[in-house]
């Protein structure tokens, strides 16, 4: 009779572990910041439900256009993460996938801070999902990633508060206008009314390459960084100037041009290595170095 218990249970489990993980993508919570009610996706990893351990997290951002589905619908977010992680590649984690499309687009606060998305993540959404989920809150258990707006400000967010992030992976990363007279010209007719000093410092405060020369190496060198842009993507030379940058610095980070373009087809491709580097990290196999004796 036992050995039958016994095999009825190995049996159970197996089965329950062999369907992999579980998506729900019309998810909400609402938001006071932004006065509204806000959706998001979630990936739940296959012992989720069937134990009380808590896990790493990963908040995978979407791009312009599309919204908290679309890392589900064509990301194919479910089906890769139960392959890495039965694979051995991964670890279990949640990935949690926020949506920045719905009333205005984007990751940020609006200079009139008329909409302010970034103090929603960090202040609301954040500690909400992370005390509804059984997650582990430390900065080592958590990482960001994202694609195209969302690559940019998965890299932003962690160049930002890197005290947050062990890992940050843009995936053909808008890293923001390249200079601030593209900036400017580029929205005049919104800008022209602000001072220019104002225009200035959040121009400088949203742009990758300002934020990189301003960062102190050891908040740098404190987040693992994986950056990856398709040869043929246009957004390339934001990619390459990020790189240089954070290769002047002496910020050890991976970054990856392989042949694809702006597509989810590259996307999709990119994601299983992600994981893995998101899960090498957690198990502290990246060396990170120490802060350089000028301290910035």
């Amino acid at each position: 009779m036992k050995n039958l218990l016994l095999l009825t249970f190995v049996f159970t489990s197996g089965l329950l572990f062999s369907q992999g993980g579980k998506v729900i993508d019309q998810l909400s919570l609402k938001s006071k910041i932004l006065d509204s009610e806000r959706k998001y996706a979630i990936y739940l990893p296959s012992d989720y439900d069937h134990s009380n351990r808590d896990y790493p997290v990963l908040y995978l951002l979407h791009g312009a256009g599309d919204d908290h589905t679309g890392w589900v619908q064509f990301g194919e977010v479910k089906s890769i993460a139960d392959k890495t992680n039965k694979e051995g590649l991964s670890t279990s984690m949640i990935i949690v996938m926020p949506d920045a499309q719905t009333g205005k687009r984007g990751y940020f606060n609006d200079i009139d801070n008329n909409w302010n998305y970034e103090d929603f993540f960090f202040q609301e959404f954040i500690p909400f999902i992370e005390k509804k989920y059984r997650i582990k809150s430390e900065k080592r258990y958590r990482a960001i990633a994202g694609l195209s707006m969302g690559g940019g400000g998965s890299f932003i967010y962690a160049l930002r508060h890197p005290d947050m992030f062990s890992s940050a992976c843009p995936l053909s990363g808008y890293m923001g206008k390249l200079s601030y007279n593209e900036f400017y010209e580029s929205n005049e007719e919104k800008l022209k009314k602000y001072r220019r000093e104002k225009v200035f410092n959040y121009y400088s405060n949203h742009n990758a390459l300002s934020i990189i020369q301003n960062q102190t190496d050891e908040n740098l060198k404190s987040v693992r960084w994986y950056i990856d842009c398709g040869d043929n993507d246009f957004l390339y030379e934001g990619n390459s100037l990020v790189h240089i940058a954070l290769k002047k610095r002496g910020v050890p980070h991976e970054y990856r041009v392989r042949d694809g373009a702006h597509n989810w087809t590259y996307w999709r491709s990119a994601l299983p290595e992600v994981l893995r580097l998101v899960t090498d990290r957690i198990h502290q196999k990246y060396f990170i170095s120490e802060p350089g004796p000028s301290g910035r």
